[in-house]
């Protein structure tokens, strides 16, 4: 007869999965259960097992390489299963013995003590757009470092170029102009402009292809809403979006501003208060696009209510959006006027900036996902 609880941790690999079991009660049994094969019908057959001997399973294993499908099964299988953060996870600085036994044992009991802090498992379809995001970014660094390698080249062999914007058509015709004495230069340059050129060709098929996409995305309508805001671009609502996913499961704005990484950090003790530099935890990829917007409102505020940007939108959203332009515009003067620095400005203006696009994505309120609370 199946009887109590059991919490199962496991530690996912390539091709393994190392499964722990931690019986229900504070003095309940921890004990490792063995070892699987990662996949379906192995990971099939190991829930079948256990629901003959407990009433309740509760899953959890760390984010990694090997994704969500771990989860989506154990989840359509009817039972609770949670991704858990690794940086998050309690760790005994004087321990030094490391191996798959140890880490499900240690996985289980946390789980059944409640110490894990569960991340957010988006669907498939929101996945699929997240990769195709990141495969954007992806592509933008990877040009990046061609137009980093070249123009080192450049400035090791003295070659400095006068003009006053780099990468403009002017820039490559002075680029493919130099003269040097070696051939091998010569490949050097067209291999980096050669690596420049496929790097924008599949950018702009990137892009496209996100466009023609996300009119069915179930976060459509906040991609829209979200370029109300002063210095969002459709790409930028688009990484945004795509990256905080369900903003319901955020009641409070603050907590997505510490969830994206731009609350400073602290280390006080007693009546010693320390605070420090933001703490850059979560996506760096949503952090950067916030601050490169927040530039923006460095100009004075403008409505543009009859915009391509704000056409069909509620009066609500640009009711909160022109409310952010103006409070955020008069933030970033202030702090300027103190003298701060611009680095210090702009954070502070991107920290403002997610408490408003909370707003306006509760305003718009999308189709419920299913989540996992964060």
């Amino acid at each position: 007869m199946p009887h109590s609880s059991a919490f199962i941790g496991l530690d996912t690999h390539k091709k393994t999965i190392a499964v722990a079991i931690a019986d229900d009660g504070r003095d309940g049994e921890v004990r490792y259960f063995g070892q699987i094969a990662n996949d379906r019908v192995a990971v099939g057959k190991l829930v079948k097992t256990l629901v003959g001997k407990y009433d309740r399973l509760s899953f959890c294993y760390e984010a990694g390489p090997c994704g969500y499908g771990l989860q989506r099964q154990i989840a359509g299988l009817g039972h609770d299963c949670i991704v858990v953060a690794p940086s998050m996870v309690p760790r005994k600085k004087g321990d030094r013995i490391k191996n798959d036994r140890r880490d499900a044992r240690s996985l289980a009991r946390l789980h059944r003590a409640g110490e894990m802090t569960a991340i957010w498992v988006p669907d498939e379809a929101h996945e699929a757009i997240r990769d195709l995001v990141r495969a954007r970014t992806a592509t933008m660094e990877s040009t990046r470092r061609y137009r980093q390698q070249l123009q080192g080249f450049l400035l090791r062999q003295g070659r400095i170029y006068t003009g006053k914007t780099n990468w403009t058509k002017s820039h490559l015709q002075w680029i493919r102009e130099q003269k040097f004495e070696h051939p091998a230069h010569y490949v050097v340059i067209e291999e980096n402009l050669s690596g420049i050129r496929g790097g924008q060709e599949r950018l702009k098929r990137l892009e496209q292809q996100i466009v023609e996409l996300l009119p069915s995305w179930s976060l459509a309508s906040i991609v829209s809403s979200m370029q109300a805001m002063r210095g969002i671009s459709l790409i930028a609502a688009v990484i945004l979006a795509s990256e905080i996913g369900d903003f319901n499961r955020f009641d409070h704005p603050g907590k997505l501003v510490a969830y994206l990484g731009l609350s400073p950090s602290e280390h006080s003790s007693g009546e010693r208060v320390a605070r420090g530099s933001i703490t850059k935890a979560g996506s760096p990829r949503a952090r950067r696009v916030l601050i490169e917007g927040a530039w923006a409102y460095r100009l004075p505020p403008r409505n543009r209510s009859t915009g391509p940007r704000l056409h069909g939108l509620s009066d609500a959203v640009q009711e909160i959006a022109w409310k952010a332009q103006l409070r955020i515009c008069q933030r970033f003067r202030l702090l300027a006027k103190r003298g701060k620095h611009n680095n210090v400005i702009v954070t502070a203006v991107a920290r403002e900036m997610v408490c408003f696009i909370w707003a306006i994505a509760r305003e718009v309120s999308p189709p419920s996902l299913a989540t996992i609370a964060a």
